[in-house]
Formats: C-alpha cells, structure tokens, sequence
C-alpha cells in the first residue's frame, strides 16, 4: 500500500533552516507528483509546494518563495523541501501529499517549530 513518511521536523530559531524528508513506498513513485502540504493551530491545511514527476516543475506558495525549496530524487523514492530564513508563521505541522490513481495520500506529519 501507499505510504509516505516525512521525517526532519524541529525546533528551530527564526532565521534558521530546516531539510524536511518524506520517504515513499507501495507505488511508482516516478510517475506521480508529490507535495508538502501544512497546518498550522486553527487554521486550515495549506499547500506549501509542489514538484512534478520528473522534477522540472515546481510551485509554491506566494509566503514561502524564494525561502523553500522542494526538490525529489526518483532513484531513492524521496522527496524533500528545504526551508531557510524560517519565520514564526511557519510554525505548522507538515505533510507530504500525493494522489494515486484519483485518491489521496498523506504522511502523518512532522512538527516544525519556529522560536527563539
């Protein structure tokens, strides 16, 4: 079956950087576009960035352009988002996405944490 399994959540201090992973298993993960999604308390899950199967496309959102980047390796079935001059507001728990054959797929989430 589908799994997605982030891992590099944190604490860390605004300004810093963190390097998120999400490791994949139970489909061809070369074929799919993946995303990293997040939510922070009280508000609604967001999308962060998205890359497409081969890697050549990316989007983000208007907030963390320029800051995040995401990026894939199709030979280790991972895909990765790496976050520098971290802000409070992105203080979320993140959740790497895929869709598979029309349904959804999560991860279970990582915590990050932005603070002095």
């Amino acid at each position: 079956q589908v799994q997605l399994v982030e891992s590099g959540g944190g604490l860390v201090q605004p300004g810093g950087s963190l390097r998120l992973s999400c490791a994949t298993s139970g489909f061809t993960f070369s074929s799919y576009a993946m995303g990293w999604y997040r939510q922070a308390p009280g508000k609604e899950r967001e999308l962060v960035a998205s890359i497409n199967s081969a890697g050549s496309s990316t989007n983000y959102a208007d907030s963390v352009k320029g800051r995040f980047t995401i990026s894939r390796d199709n030979t280790k079935y991972t895909v990765f988002l790496q976050m520098n001059s971290l802000k409070s507001e992105d203080t979320a728990v993140y959740y790497c996405y895929t869709q598979v054959w029309f349904t959804a797929y999560w991860g279970q989430g990582t915590q990050v944490t932005v603070s002095s």
